[in-house]
């Protein structure tokens, strides 16, 4: 079966990529769960406009993703927070509140998508993160949950 990806899908690919895979991985997890759609003539047009989007916000090349980890790797990164008299949060940190958090902090812009959360952030204190900049190149955040 012929397809075109339209999120990342590890192991698979990129979006806008047209990849072949077996009729009911196809049928039965990809296309139904919006990863991706059938491919045709048509859809390749889409092709072209998911790539732009692809490349509007991925980190072009290994140097920029290395010089990207070492502004990571010197930042401060702070979030405050409703919590319990305990510590434990009222619900827990996203990655989009992690990828807020870093640009108020001035960092670069990063896709929450690409941020990785280990465990559940549920408690005050210092957590790490991991952020994948570029398939060869990833960086750790120190996050500092505070209640506020």
């Amino acid at each position: 079966m012929k397809l075109i990806l339209t999120t990342e899908v590890s192991g698979l690919g990129a979006p806008g990529d047209i990849v072949e895979v077996k009729d009911g991985y196809g049928r039965n997890y990809l296309v139904p769960r919006g990863y991706a759609i059938l491919w045709t003539r048509g859809g390749e047009k889409q092709i072209a406009s998911i790539k732009k989007a692809r490349d509007a916000r991925e980190i072009r090349d290994l140097g920029t993703a290395k010089e990207v980890a070492g502004q990571l790797g010197a930042l401060k990164v702070k979030l405050t927070t409703r919590a319990g008299e305990s510590g434990r949060l009222f619900g827990s940190i996203t990655t989009g509140d992690i990828a807020d958090a870093v640009k108020k902090a001035g960092g670069p812009v990063l896709d929450r998508r690409r941020i990785e959360i280990v465990n559940a952030i549920k408690s005050v204190g210092s957590h790490k993160v991991s952020v994948k900049l570029h398939p060869e190149v990833s960086a750790s955040v120190d996050v500092e949950v505070v209640a506020g």
